[in-house]
């Protein structure tokens, strides 16, 4: 699956290296954090963290990409998947450069164009983080 083929996210706003497996029920993707991602810079300049709204962003890139395929339906203006919103978020562990993301992420339901999924982003198979992601397929012309 070419991510780019799916998603509307270019760098450096696209999180998602490679997708490793999909199914019509889950999707297992993966992001290398290089130590020169610009958010390095300022989260924290002596101590650098990735912030934790770009690996919900991640996880939620991951969400599009299960909703893309289960439609089999790539990105255009007339059909793309927006966050909107999330639930039960939980931070577990730190994530520094030079770690690998991957993130695990299924399908809950589906009512209405509104997707629920379940999501999680592990490095060393620690989980680092998890939630519950909303995602409604909507066009960019509404």
């Amino acid at each position: 699956m070419k991510v780019e083929a799916f998603l509307p996210h270019r760098d450096p706003f696209l999180f998602i290296d490679e997708v490793v497996e999909v199914s019509n029920e889950k999707i297992v993707a993966k992001r290398f954090v290089s130590p020169e991602e610009e958010f390095f810079k300022g989260h924290f300049p002596d101590f650098p963290i990735m912030p934790g709204v770009l690996i919900l962003e991640a996880m939620a890139q991951s969400c599009g990409l299960l909703g893309s395929h289960i439609m089999k339906q790539k990105a255009t203006k007339d059909s793309v998947y927006l966050l909107c919103g999330v639930e039960k978020v939980r931070f577990r562990q730190k994530v520094l450069p030079n770690d690998t993301l991957k993130f695990e992420s299924k399908i809950i339901s589906s009512k209405r164009g509104i997707w629920k999924f379940e999501s999680s982003a592990f490095k060393e198979d620690k989980l680092v983080c998890s939630a519950v992601i909303i995602c409604a397929d909507r066009s960019l012309n509404e």
